[in-house]
């Protein structure tokens, strides 16, 4: 039984991390258009998260964690729009650096890997059940 426990705590951990990711994500998405409101007050920048590996001595296996949240340095996106409040003088406006497809195919990947963790602690717990029905039987 505590095979099928430890694989619980092991899918859990998993969840947890996509869940924090897809947050991260979703982040991402939501602030894809939203520029800076003066000229010089930089846009939202890009946050991209990271997973780690961390040992679980009590189960002795690896679960996974979110890690740091890294800022994206890449350059902001520039649009030509002389009437925006946060125009420069030559009448562009940084919009965030986010390229909103790398986001959903992220978020998809993330979607995916809680799905598949999510299996797995459905397996898990069948697998329990069936195990306590064949030692009650």
């Amino acid at each position: 039984m505590s095979d099928f426990l430890n694989s619980l705590k092991i899918s859990a951990s998993g969840l947890h991390a996509q869940s924090a990711r897809m947050r991260v994500i979703a982040e991402n998405i939501a602030n894809a258009d939203s520029a800076a409101k003066t000229p010089n007050e930089d846009p939202y920048r890009r946050r991209i998260p990271s997973l780690r590996a961390e040992f679980n001595s009590e189960l002795n296996a690896y679960e996974v964690k979110i890690g740091k949240i890294q800022m994206d340095n890449s350059d902001f996106e520039t649009k030509y729009e002389p009437g925006h409040p946060a125009a420069d003088e030559r009448g562009y406006v940084r919009y965030p650096n986010i390229n909103s497809l790398v986001e959903q195919m992220d978020m998809r990947e993330a979607q995916r890997t809680y799905e598949a963790n999510l299996n797995v602690i459905t397996a898990s717990r069948q697998m329990m059940g069936r195990t306590l029905d064949i030692l009650r039987g």
